[in-house]
């Protein structure tokens, strides 16, 4: 779908979303939090053809933080099951569609089964660029930040670079979203008004959205009601509002 320009200018390039509420949205229906789980996943696969849809080029969603290994080895259980089934069922249909799926995060936690299946969504995926859908899963923007840091650190003991060449873009090319624009748009579901570790460097300037509906509720009319308010915001990078001319 044509976007006319004064709609192009308003829709994010980057949306970024934490999808909480899942178990909640579950436990309030007398129902076994993997339904809740199973639930969510159908909502991410309409929440990604909405935002094609808008005009939105990257999407990153938090699938599963460095964190919730702590979880009940159960429920953590379900949510690899769940995970593997996901992308063997929706990665060809996505490829279809145009969509590039990338994944971050540590990879190393994960079943061999698991890693090979990433690797076969990103291959199969890598040449589209319709959007590109960046799947983080057991990453913490800590994580994320410190893993720059030691990559930094081996060049300067490599001697690939001296301790003057360091700065914000070259720290940002170490990072797990390098050649991605840094997101726009920050939307949290479920309630919580924290960022929970996700994306820490890239989000520093990003539009917060956070709403109180759970994860499985958030249908369109609730995600366009995200770029409704994204669209009414002033974004000044430290500039004043007569600056940017808003």
């Amino acid at each position: 779908m044509a976007l006319d320009k004064k709609q192009a200018t308003s829709v994010p390039r980057h949306v970024c979303i934490i999808m909480d509420g899942n178990g909640r949205w579950a436990k309030k229906r007398l129902m076994p939090r993997a339904l809740g789980h199973r639930k969510g996943v159908e909502i991410t696969r309409k929440a990604v053809e909405f935002f094609v849809r808008s005009g939105v080029k990257h999407l990153t969603l938090f699938a599963f933080s460095s964190e919730n290994w702590n979880r009940p080895k159960e429920e953590v259980s379900t949510l690899m099951e769940l995970f593997m089934h996901s992308l063997r069922k929706y990665s060809v249909e996505l490829n279809e569609k145009g969509i590039r799926i990338r994944f971050i995060g540590d990879r190393d936690a994960f079943s061999n089964d698991l890693r090979d299946q990433i690797a076969a969504t990103e291959l199969l995926t890598a040449s589209n660029d319709l959007m590109t859908l960046n799947i983080a899963a057991n990453y913490g923007g800590q994580w994320d930040i410190l893993k720059a840091v030691k990559t930094i650190a081996g060049k300067l003991q490599r001697n690939e670079i001296n301790p003057e060449q360091i700065d914000s873009a070259l720290f940002e090319s170490a990072l797990s979203l390098s050649a991605t624009p840094d997101p726009d748009l920050f939307i949290r579901t479920g309630g919580e008004q924290r960022v929970s570790n996700f994306l820490l460097w890239q989000i520093a300037y990003a539009e917060l959205y956070f709403t109180d509906v759970l994860w499985p509720d958030f249908n369109e009319d609730e995600m366009q009601k995200a770029l409704d308010v994204y669209s009414q915001r002033q974004r000044r990078y430290g500039k004043t509002g007569d600056q940017v001319g808003i």
